[in-house]
């Protein structure tokens, strides 16, 4: 793997997002098999506009995939952990890179904080996660790890194409 730690990667430009294509992103997101059609008659556009739309949008970057969302414990994978993994530097070595060859691991992010790497993994049981843990440990420059597993998930979805215009300035009413 090349260290591209000194190569400042081309940022895409933001696309511009009329409402129409937003409300397209949203529909997708809830539902990416429906048909052009279907998706006309949800925004107010022919499918042919909506078709063109999603075009656009698949080339510019916006739309990166078009997959299925699977049920972790419908797969065998019932256990969902977050794993902080505290390494020197920002703990973006090669080997440490590595882990994400595993299956379990679903997402690596670099973070500011008392972390340099949170990862989101779903395991089969606790034993495969002691497992993946002594993979990490393995790792030179990992000092630790603390992990975070999930008893209860009570929202969990793909970036959103909607965004909220003006933050309400009374936070939301107790109950």
């Amino acid at each position: 793997m090349e260290n591209t730690d000194g190569i400042r990667q081309k940022r895409r430009e933001r696309a511009s997002l009329d409402p129409f294509d937003r409300k397209i992103l949203a529909a997708l997101s809830a539902d990416a098999g429906q048909s052009y059609a279907v998706l006309g008659e949800k925004v107010g556009l022919s499918a042919p506009s909506v078709h063109e739309r999603v075009k656009r949008l698949k080339r510019s970057g916006v739309i990166r995939d078009v997959v299925a969302r699977l049920d972790g414990t419908a797969v065998g994978k019932p256990l969902l952990a977050f794993v902080h993994v505290e390494a020197a530097g920002w703990g973006k070595s090669e080997r440490l890179m590595q882990i994400s060859r595993f299956p379990e691991v679903e997402e690596m992010h670099s973070v500011a904080g008392d972390a340099s790497m949170i990862l989101k993994v779903r395991l089969e049981n606790p034993q495969a996660l002691e497992f993946l843990l002594g993979q990490i440990h393995s790792v030179p420059g990992v000092s630790g790890t603390r992990s975070y597993v999930a008893l209860s998930t009570y929202l969990e979805r793909p970036v959103q194409a909607q965004v909220t215009d003006g933050w309400p300035s009374v936070p939301l009413p107790p109950e």
